[in-house]
C-alpha cells in the first residue's frame, strides 16, 4: 500500500461515489471516501492523500468551499472537481477557489481516470525529472517547483498545480508566444477544443496573482489568435 497513490473522493451520492471507489481502486490506487464536505475536508487536513475528487453540491460543506479550505491551508494538493453544473461561470468560481480540473456530470469513468493521471503526472516532483536545461529564473520572475511558488520583484507568490504548470511552460518559451494546443498538451496532457475555456480561466486566475494589474498584463500577454506569452522582463 505503501507505494500507492492515494486519492480521497468527497460526494454525497453513494452510487457515483461507490461506482467510483471501485473503478479507481481497481486501477491501482489507494481510495478513501467521504460522503459530505465537512467530513472531506477534515479528512484532507488529518492525512496525507496525493489527488481529492470533490463534488460541489454536498451537505455541511460545499465541495467550493472545500477546495477554497484546502488552498488557505498552503495544500498543494491536486483537485478534481465533479458536478452536474457545467456552465462556465461555475467553473470559473471552481478555478477561483484553486481547483485544478473539471468534469461535468455524467461522466465517462475512462475520462476521469485520465484526468487523474494528468494530475498525478503533473504534481510529481520535479527532483524526480532532469532541471539541468530547464528555465526557472528570467528577467523579474523566479519559479521554485518543490513549493509551486514563484517571486516577482521580491515578492512570493502561492500558486495552484495548473497555474504553477502554466507559468512553468510559458517560462520555457519566454518572450515567444505558446500556441493553445501547445499549453494544454504541456499542462494536461491532451489538446481538446472544450477545455480552451479552462485554459482562459486559469490564465485569468494567474494574472491576478502575478500582474500588479491584471486588465493591463506587464508579463503575461494574450497573443491574438495563437495564445500567449510570456515576457518575463515586464512590459
Amino acid at each position: 500500500m505503501e507505494n500507492l497513490k492515494r486519492i480521497l473522493i468527497v460526494d454525497d451520492d453513494d452510487e457515483i461515489r461507490e461506482l467510483l471507489e471501485f473503478d479507481i481502486a481497481q486501477s491501482g490506487y489507494f481510495v478513501d471516501t467521504a460522503s459530505d464536505g465537512k467530513e472531506g475536508l477534515t479528512k484532507v487536513l488529518n492525512n496525507s492523500y496525493d489527488l481529492v475528487i470533490l463534488d460541489v453540491m454536498m451537505p455541511k460543506m460545499n465541495g467550493f468551499d472545500v477546495c477554497k479550505n484546502i488552498r488557505q491551508a498552503k495544500l498543494s494538493i491536486p483537485v478534481l472537481m465533479l458536478t452536474a453544473k457545467g456552465t462556465i461561470d461555475d467553473k470559473t468560481v471552481g478555478f477561483d477557489c484553486g481547483a485544478d480540473d473539471y468534469l461535468v456530470k455524467p461522466f465517462d469513468v475512462q475520462e476521469v481516470l485520465l484526468r487523474i493521471r494528468v494530475l498525478l503526472r503533473r504534481n510529481q516532483p520535479q527532483q524526480e525529472q532532469s532541471l539541468s536545461n530547464e528555465i526557472l529564473q528570467a528577467g523579474n520572475i523566479e519559479i521554485f517547483p518543490d513549493t509551486l511558488e514563484c517571486v516577482i520583484v521580491n515578492k512570493k507568490i502561492k500558486l495552484t498545480p495548473t497555474e504553477f504548470e502554466i507559468l512553468y511552460c510559458l517560462m520555457q518559451h519566454f518572450n515567444n508566444a505558446v500556441t493553445l494546443a501547445t499549453l494544454l498538451d504541456e499542462v494536461w496532457g491532451y489538446d481538446s477544443d472544450e477545455d480552451v475555456r479552462m485554459l482562459r480561466v486559469h490564465v485569468g486566475g494567474l494574472r491576478n496573482k502575478i500582474e500588479p494589474d491584471s486588465k493591463k498584463p506587464q508579463y503575461l500577454h494574450t497573443v491574438t489568435n495563437v495564445g500567449y506569452k510570456l515576457t518575463p522582463f515586464g512590459e
